[in-house]
């Protein structure tokens, strides 16, 4: 698989400025061309299940060079954080999942938002409701004792109130007939009856819109044709397409996403990876990876497993997706990663590998070159976090050499062919792996002996370890004083292991 890399510019911008919270072109409607969105609510930060939304919506876009919106639902004012919707566009931004609109702010559109509820009132398709929270729990604690649905029982739906300055909330009149049909793209023909659907709020009576009422509006201004979205929303998508019918305004296709489930078949959670998604980052995932990996959580293409992200925007179909839960394979994803570490050129690794060692406290300076390691050990680890520790002796030195490695390894009999070996490599004209393997190859000659059985004795020296990358190659990475000081260092082991014996 040749790794691809996307070059599309990024959105760039201080995510809180008043700059940035700008308002659509709400102007000439066209419901022709296609347009998604992803619509996370800033009470918490983007999580596997959230970014394979993300996914999805923005893969059916670019799938049909359409748009991507991004718009952040912050009406829940008492748990929307600053520090939530910074983890949501870094988190984004890091996978690459860029928009071309946005991103809209529920809080800055509550004029509009008003607009429609004083449109409905007059229209009667929305009426002012002024029971107590008192008379609405009576009722609830009734319709529970008779074995009833909860919900309200429309006390003030035929009432004219009128306006006024006592508390009330403005309830939708939603049908109380008929049915709504959800011809999903993913689960197919879903049917709701009206009479089972209730009366929502809103407009609470602090004056906030509620959820429900918000994304109704929002989809049809910002001309959302596909709402992809996570299944846990069923249920609320009858009442969007009533108030979209109320409204007189077309209606988006839906695609509801089954949930990802943990290897155990439990609803996922932080201990199976329900984690901020920058959290894989730090522990060294690839974003292709990543986006490959959830790709794979509900929507395939033959047997194929690798895919870059250009193809998959090329073969994602969102009527392909699954209608079964998936479930989050920790190790699977580690296996791709790695199959996208080995494809990536070693330029690019090195880039990317970078700050994985700098974070690992190493002194790039005073050590290999990051193209050398990338080249060196690109194939050896499934994330780019191990990767760095892997070559962690080509950087820093170690106290210890592994107990079951040294016994086997450092022996009285390889005592004087390390004493040349280190002459050798002492006086090296050029410290490159061609003059290295050289110099091991004719210094195991010289004393009978095949290069593996100087080899290993020479790698755990240097490493401290018995894995490594080829030895002339590990030598050259730790380069000639550390390598020296190394097998001075293992001789002298060697040295009381003889006396001792």
């Amino acid at each position: 698989m040749a790794h691809l890399r996307r070059s599309r510019k990024r959105n760039c911008f201080d995510p809180l400025s008043l700059a940035a919270r700008i308002a659509p072109p709400f102007v000439h409607q066209d419901f022709t061309a296609v347009k998604t969105r992803f619509a996370p609510s800033p009470t918490g930060v983007l999580h596997l299940g959230s970014i394979r939304t993300a996914l999805f919506a923005w893969l059916h876009a670019r799938h049909f060079g359409a748009k991507f919106v991004l718009r952040i639902e912050d009406t829940d004012r008492e748990r929307s954080t600053k520090e939530n919707v910074t983890a949501i566009l870094e988190g984004l931004a890091w996978l690459g999942l860029d928009y071309d609109e946005g991103p809209y702010f529920q809080t800055d559109r509550y004029d509009r938002y008003n607009e429609v509820i004083e449109e409905w009132l007059t229209k009667g398709k929305a009426y002012r409701c002024f029971c107590s929270r008192e008379e609405l729990d009576a009722v609830r604690e009734q319709q529970q004792r008779n074995g009833e649905k909860t919900r309200y029982n429309g006390k003030c739906r035929e009432l004219d109130l009128g306006d006024s300055a006592e508390p009330h909330v403005v309830r939708f009149r939603n049908p109380r007939d008929g049915e709504v049909v959800v011809e999903d793209l993913v689960r197919g023909r879903v049917v709701f009856q009206n009479a089972e659907l209730d009366d929502l709020i809103i407009r609470r009576s602090s004056g906030d819109p509620t959820y429900n009422f918000t994304v109704a509006i929002d989809d049809f201004d910002m001309q959302i044709t596909h709402v992809i979205r996570g299944d846990d929303h069923l249920n609320n998508t009858p009442r969007q397409m009533n108030m979209l019918e109320a409204l007189d305004v077309p209606l988006p296709k839906y695609a509801h996403l089954p949930m990802i489930l943990g290897v155990d078949g439990a609803k996922l959670s932080k201990r199976h990876g329900a984690v901020d998604i920058r959290d894989f980052r730090q522990q060294g995932y690839l974003p292709a990876a990543m986006l490959n990996y959830l790709a794979r959580l509900g929507w395939s293409h033959k047997d194929q497993e690798i895919f870059s992200v250009d193809e998959m925007i090329g073969l994602f179909d969102v009527s392909d997706v699954n209608s079964s839960p998936s479930a989050f394979d920790p190790e699977k994803l580690r296996w791709l990663n790695q199959q996208h570490l080995i494809a990536m050129p070693v330029a690019e690794l090195a880039s990317v590998l970078e700050p994985y060692l700098v974070a690992e406290g190493y002194d790039l300076s005073a050590g290999p070159a990051p193209a050398l390691v990338a080249e060196a050990y690109g194939k050896r680890a499934t994330t780019l976090t191990e990767l760095a520790q892997k070559c962690r002796y080509c950087y820093q030195d170690f106290d210890e050499i592994d107990q079951v490695a040294a016994k086997k390894n450092l022996r009285p009999v390889v005592l004087a062919p390390m004493n040349d070996l280190r002459e050798r490599l002492q006086v090296l004209e050029s410290w490159s792996r061609d003059g290295i393997a050289e110099a091991i190859e004719s210094c195991a000659a010289a004393h009978g002996m095949k290069m593996g059985k100087l080899g290993q004795p020479l790698r755990v020296a240097v490493t401290g370890e018995s894995v490594s990358p080829p030895i002339d190659i590990t030598l050259e990475l730790i380069g000639r004083r550390r390598s020296v000081d190394r097998i001075r260092h293992a001789i002298t082991l060697i040295e009381k292991r003889v006396a001792a014996d």
